[in-house]
């Protein structure tokens, strides 16, 4: 029948087999330590709640403790004599006591205590072998500290029965560096010192067990006031009178049974066959021939460290690397799977890992020793001089691996490992290989690869969407290749269309198997996390954005998040691409929201959420207004919430390039405020965002900001954030030449503001009718709302929309023919845009007065204002108007007669026109090229 041995001398864990059981989290743990300490008792409801939570226990303790007991039944086999039943009002653990360390502990040291003093000392060696550190390491209750407390105290109690034993039968000798360090820490107990003494005495120091004794004596009166008890006092008389009881002769050592027979001849073959398919990663590869020959010449000695998330492709870029260079190893390739991520299995103690390249080597079991120590010492014996290539696969950690170096140069060693290694790095010298996901046409070629031509070439569009959906992700890609190819009646659309949707993806990656499911693949990782970390992993669901920086991070959380990234970074689930760039796989991000919706409350996603978009917003305002110093400001009225991280650009160049790195998470932010009703956020983004997009030219996407903040506005019958929206709306059509479409938006917006009765909005609804009616050249109608705009802004003691509203009378005036108001409006809209230090409206005003002089027949002068004007859309970038400058400079030239001059800057326009590619330009482009004769 199959034996479960258990073991809470040191962290929880349970083997069967040879092989260690997955025990789950913490709590589940600590079900499975109350139930081993009383092993074949029942333990109740209570009494396990108060093991589990202590004095905080949830509100349905008993619902979950079935769960945790539920889960333990499945881990434990189904084929061992034993289980976890039903006892009363509680439950046991049946199992042979012998199969608990605990309880084989407690045996030995009462067999001890009853036997004479040779079997005694072997009884207690056991006895004390059997403790691997801390018990109950891996819990934290209350319950686990008191009992860590008890068993410790009776391992103590153990060691000095131990010495006792050993004192007795003449091992003062071998037990004194053993004591000194006990006694050490121990200071107030006079057991240990008394050992001490007396093995000092007995050792030929009588000087130093005088000083011993001495010192403990002052220790004890010093701290707590007391002289030492009765047996320490014999023990100094003993001495002072010569009357301490000679040591027994050290027994002589039993003789040497028959030493195991040395180690085979053996040259390990244990590479696993390499990938059958293998695409891509030709710097990685020469990285590590890089790395094994070096640059003088044949250097074998050489630790590679292979990191990436799951599925990256760790283990087939060691295989296939291995594979290729095995004549470079003749003493043989050693394969261990340390199973540090093993979605079954817990991570492979160092022991076992130490015992199996030991048998791989060819040493027999028998002579394998008993402590680590002394199983490293052999494994570098074994090692020693031979050319060796040991792949140690999936290592959880640097102390996982450090036991398992070779001491000798002559091995080389190849690592992979989810985690980053920095252990390894910074103290082996490891050469550190990160693995990126493959580029489009290596992820195809792998298709290709699986696949067959046939089947790939009769869906071409099927494979660009699988290649894309999959992300370069090998094992995902390998995954959906393997469900293909499982279902060859399939059509790969289908497989595709599986993959559109993010709330599905990870079920389409389920080819059925562990191995073959990325979310099981992507659950090792997560369960490693420490918890902060696991928390910034599942919120960084909530951000869209092709990356993120640390105060988007900080924001998300409530707190500082660089220590829980850098925990994302080590565990290879976040990637740092850039300095202070933060980026997740598209996969690896729904698996996050899986995450995030299974473990984190609604409220708590909501406040991060909350969070994140008032770090954008407050951000974004404060960029806009560098972006565009004079725009009228809007009042952000929603307060910051608590824990948001703001980031307060400094000029000009860093508000754009925040908004140039932050735009497609700036995009995202107002669709996401708008789905969750938070109309204000939305809108205000909104209209944070339009000066940068419309430099840029990217008034698409200026309208589904803006149509998604219209949209929510008016849910939330926000009638400000309804207006904003209609009128960026407005100038965005008018921008695209849609003039009847910009008109309906203006009317819209010229009633709300008249109901809300705000003259700032009302002056700019007037502003932009007066552009619209002239795009159509109804240039009266244009003069009329311009006038009436600048009244009203003039009111409003508004000087930028003033300077702007100026240039508009005076080009609608130019247009009508009124050439001396047209040249006065302009100059006094250059003049107030120059004392603003506005560079790109005088740009636009200078533009508009060499119009107004070039109606009027001054060709010199409209040429002047023509050039300064284009010197400022330069320096400000905008390609649009410099285009639209350079047609108005050319037009210039050609009516003063310089046909050569005009052509030239006509060539120029289309230049830029064609590099921008606007619909809305196409008729301009057009004439423009029939005047170049281009087409």
């Amino acid at each position: 029948m199959l034996r479960v041995e258990f073991g809470v001398l040191g962290e929880i864990c349970a083997w069967a087999g040879g092989q260690a059981i997955e025990l789950g989290p913490a709590r589940q743990r600590s079900v499975l330590a109350a139930l081993l300490v009383k092993v074949n008792q029942p333990v109740s409801l209570d009494q396990l709640t108060d093991c589990v939570w202590g004095e905080d226990p949830p509100r349905r303790p008993a619902a979950t403790l079935q769960s945790y007991l539920s889960r333990l039944r499945t881990s434990l086999p189904a084929a061992w004599d034993g289980g976890i039943r039903r006892s009363g009002g509680g439950y046991l653990l049946r199992a042979d006591e012998s199969a608990v360390d605990l309880h084989r502990f407690h045996d030995l040291r009462d067999r001890a205590r009853a036997s004479d003093d040779a079997t005694a000392e072997r009884l207690y060696e056991q006895a004390l072998d059997l403790w691997r550190g801390e018990p109950f390491a891996d819990l934290d209750t209350s319950w686990a500290r008191a009992q860590r407390h008890v068993l410790q105290g009776e391992r103590l109690a153990a060691r000095l029965a131990y010495h006792d034993v050993r004192l007795r039968r003449g091992g003062h000798a071998a037990l004194l560096g053993t004591l000194e360090s006990l006694a050490a820490e121990h200071p107030l107990d006079e057991r240990p010192a008394a050992q001490l003494i007396l093995a000092l005495y007995r050792s030929g120091r009588q000087g130093e067990a005088f000083q011993q004794y001495e010192r403990i004596r002052k220790r004890l009166a010093a701290d707590l006031g007391v002289d030492p008890g009765p047996d320490l006092r014999l023990l100094h008389h003993q001495m002072l009178t010569a009357a301490v009881a000679p040591a027994p002769a050290e027994p002589a050592p039993a003789p040497p049974a028959p030493g195991p027979p040395p180690a085979r001849a053996v040259v390990p073959r244990q590479l696993p066959a390499p990938p059958p398919v293998f695409v891509g990663r030709p710097r990685e590869l020469a990285t590590l021939d890089d790395a094994l020959t070096g640059d003088g010449g044949d250097r074998v000695a050489m630790i590679s460290a292979i990191g990436g998330y799951g599925g990256i492709g760790k283990t087939w870029l060691a295989l296939y690397w291995a594979h290729h260079h095995v004549d470079r190893f003749p003493d043989g390739q050693i394969y261990l799977d340390l199973r540090g991520f093993d979605a079954a299995n817990a991570p492979m103690p160092v022991e076992t890992a130490l015992r199996l390249l030991i048998g791989a080597l060819g040493a027999d079991p028998a002579a394998v020793p008993r402590r680590p120590e002394e199983q490293t010492a052999l494994y570098r014996s074994l090692t020693a001089r031979k050319r060796l290539l040991i792949v140690l696969d999936n290592a959880r950690d640097s102390a996982q691996v450090v036991p398992l170096l070779p001491g000798t140069p002559s091995c080389t060693v190849l690592v992979t490992s989810r985690n980053q290694l920095p252990g390894l790095i910074a103290g082996h010298d490891a050469r550190h290989v990160p693995l990126d996901v493959l580029d489009a046409a290596e992820a195809r070629r792998l298709l290709l690869h699986h696949l067959g031509p046939e089947r790939v070439d009769a869906e071409p569009e099927a494979v660009a969407a699988l290649v894309e959906r999959c992300a370069g992700l090998p094992l995902a890609l390998s995954i959906i290749a393997a469900r293909a190819l499982m279902s060859p009646w399939l059509p790969l659309a289908s497989l595709a269309e599986e993959l559109r949707a993010e709330s599905t993806r990870l079920d389409a990656l389920d080819a059925g198997e562990l191995s073959a499911d990325l979310r099981t693949v992507f659950a090792a990782s997560y369960r490693a996390l420490e918890p902060e970390a696991a928390r910034l992993f599942r919120l960084l669901a909530l951000h869209p954005g092709p990356d993120l920086p640390p105060p988007a991070a900080a924001s998300l959380m409530g707190t500082d998040a660089r220590r829980p990234m850098a925990g994302l970074v080590r565990a290879h689930l976040v990637t740092e691409h850039a300095p202070g760039r933060f980026a997740v796989h598209d996969l690896l991000r729904d698996y996050a929201a899986e995450r995030a919706y299974a473990e984190d409350s609604e409220a708590e996603r909501d406040a991060a959420l909350r969070r994140l978009l008032d770090h954008y917003l407050h951000t974004a305002h404060a960029a806009a207004l560098l972006f565009y110093p004079n725009r009228r400001a809007i009042q952000l009225t929603e307060p910051l919430a608590p824990g948001a991280v703001p980031v307060v650009p400094r000029d000009h160049q860093q508000a754009a390039g925040w908004l140039a790195a932050e735009s497609q998470a700036l995009l995202w932010a107002v669709r996401r405020a708008a789905d969750a009703g938070l109309a204000t956020h939305a809108w205000q983004l909104a209209w944070s965002l339009a000066d940068y997009l419309n430099r840029q030219g990217r008034w698409q996407d200026i309208l589904t900001t803006q149509q998604a903040a219209l949209e929510a506005a008016r849910d939330q019958g926000d009638l400000v954030g309804q207006c904003r929206a209609h009128q960026t709306i407005a100038r965005t059509h008018l921008r695209l030449g849609r003039y009847d479409d910009a008109r309906v938006q203006l009317d819209h917006a010229l009633d709300l503001s008249t109901r809300l009765g705000d003259l700032a909005l009302q002056a700019r609804a007037n502003h932009s009718l007066t552009m619209v009616f002239s795009a159509q050249e109804r240039h009266g109608e244009a003069l009329v709302h311009a006038q009436r705009a600048l009244e009203l802004y003039r009111d409003l003691g508004d000087k930028s929309s003033t300077a702007d509203i100026l240039n508009s009378v005076g080009w609608e005036h130019a247009e009508l023919g009124h050439h001396r108001e047209a040249i006065d409006h302009c100059e006094q809209a250059v003049a107030l845009y120059e004392s603003l230090g506005d560079p790109y409206g005088q740009a636009a005003a200078l533009d508009s007065l060499g119009y107004a002089h070039h109606r009027a027949g001054d060709h010199d002068r409209a040429a002047g204002r023509y050039r300064h004007a284009l010197r400022l859309f330069r320096e400000v970038g905008d390609r649009v108007e410099e285009a639209v400058c350079l047609v108005n400079l050319g037009d210039t030239h050609r009516s003063a007669g310089d046909e050569a001059a005009a052509r030239r800057e006509w060539r120029a326009a289309l230049d830029i026109l064609d590099e921008l590619d606007r619909p809305g330009d196409d008729p301009v482009r057009s004439r423009l090229a029939a005047r170049l004769g281009d087409r």
